[in-house]
């Protein structure tokens, strides 16, 4: 049989260790929710900024777009032979 001063470090040193355990989980959980967090933003921040992207392109891209399809109101021969002669000479 084992002595009580034995027990007594056994069991201290398994709740010691169960307590570390928990700590230790907490402190990792912790340290990676920080990182989400952290990565998150700047996925965020990512996406607003290629969202701006494609907006410039876009606003720069409608006012040279001229619109070809004769049956839309906004149709203009002048500037659509205007066009063709700028890119053909």
């Amino acid at each position: 049989m084992a002595s009580s001063t034995v027990n007594v470090v056994r069991y201290t040193a398994l709740v010691s260790g169960v307590f570390y355990g928990i700590v230790h989980r907490r402190t990792l959980q912790k340290e990676h929710d920080e990182k989400k967090h952290h990565h998150q933003i700047h996925e965020r921040e990512r996406l607003i900024a290629e969202a701006k992207e494609a907006w410039k392109r876009k606003q720069e891209t409608s006012k040279d777009s001229i619109v070809t399809d004769p049956e839309d109101p906004h149709f203009d021969l002048e500037k659509l032979i205007a066009k063709w002669e700028k890119d053909y000479s």
